[in-house]
């Protein structure tokens, strides 16, 4: 877990995306799933995402899958047996579709840069205490409340 504190979680990343701007269209389009409407990603979770979910959600923000499986609180051994599976557990699932949410609002922070949104998401903020705002991410209420800061830097609201 000491990778996901402080300043060591943004050495955790080797580098940064390559510059590209996307939009997002729904929630969790970030992990490339089809899931029209609310309780079609809610049946999706409590089934769990497939593995794809989290390596392309991982290609597209340019985080390392070990990094996310840590912040997911998903063990190495853990995560290459799922890998294997197809699947992730629907609380696995549910954890990732959190920090998805939270990476799909710092892009929308950054006009739609996907560069911007990672390193932003890997770098200590002080509203948050100086942890990054993925490793706050951890938990559903560390991730309100990067969301609460992220709707106040789109409102010019001093944090």
């Amino acid at each position: 877990m000491s990778q996901l504190t402080g300043t060591s979680l943004s050495r955790a990343v080797p580098h940064a995306p390559r510059r590209r701007s996307v939009r997002f269209s729904k929630r969790g389009a970030s992990l490339d799933v089809t899931a029209a409407r609310t309780d079609d990603l809610v049946r999706l979770i409590e089934r769990g995402l497939p593995f794809k979910a989290l390596e392309s959600f991982a290609a597209l923000s340019g985080l390392p899958v070990a990094l996310l499986a840590s912040v997911l609180g998903i063990p190495e051994r853990t995560l290459a047996r799922r890998k294997v599976a197809g699947k992730l557990a629907p609380d696995e699932s549910e954890r990732l579709l959190r920090v998805s949410l939270v990476f799909e609002k710092a892009v929308e922070l950054f006009e739609g840069d996907v560069a911007g949104g990672a390193t932003w998401l890997t770098s200590p903020q002080k509203a948050i205490g100086h942890q990054t705002p993925l490793a706050y991410s951890r938990t559903e209420l560390g991730a309100r409340e990067v969301e609460n800061l992220i709707g106040r830097l789109e409102h010019g609201v001093f944090s």
